[in-house]
């Protein structure tokens, strides 16, 4: 689906309302599978305060990680990972800052996506929970596009409403 959305939709944020939900799962697995579809992704795990993302895709390359390039602390190329499966990059979180919503918040980080936006296919971004802490609708304000994982029969349908009220004030 996401293919029949307009080249224009290349930066995908995927969020959740709470944790274990399954969202870093969609977002791997969509950037594999994007891959896989010979279109050049990378993947981002801008969970600066939680993040589950690591080990689970063998990689090179990592000597820093999001929280560095956003504090002016590492370069663009020092943040960028290879990994093991064609066509995909990965950039994780490294170090976790005591200001992560202010970074996702910045200049630096949209800036960041815009040069992505052309060196890349997909640029798909694991977000923090929603109805956890506000940095996923503070990332969704410069995506292209969202995607809300709900866990079934674990989340009611009034806090998933209200997180998606939330997320309809955003540009997104």
């Amino acid at each position: 689906n996401l293919f029949f959305c307009g080249r224009d939709k290349k930066v995908i944020a995927v969020t959740s309302c709470t944790l274990d939900e399954g969202k870093s799962t969609v977002s791997m697995n969509l950037a594999l599978s994007l891959a896989e579809a010979n279109k050049k992704v990378i993947l981002i795990d801008a969970d600066l305060r939680n993040s589950t993302m690591l080990g689970k895709l063998r990689y090179t390359g990592e000597k820093y990680g999001l929280a560095y390039y956003l504090s002016d602390m590492a370069t663009f190329d020092q943040i960028i990972c290879s990994t093991d499966h064609e066509n995909l990059d990965l950039i994780l979180t490294g170090r976790f800052p005591p200001n992560p919503a202010e970074l996702l918040g910045s200049k630096t980080f949209r800036n960041m996506l815009d040069q992505l936006r052309h060196v890349y296919d997909y640029v798909i971004i694991d977000t923090p929970p929603i109805g956890r802490v506000i940095d996923g609708a503070i990332i969704a304000e410069s995506c292209d596009g969202l995607i809300l994982v709900v866990e079934a029969n674990a989340i009611s349908y009034r806090f998933a409403q209200r997180v998606k009220e939330q997320l309809e004030k955003t540009s997104c």
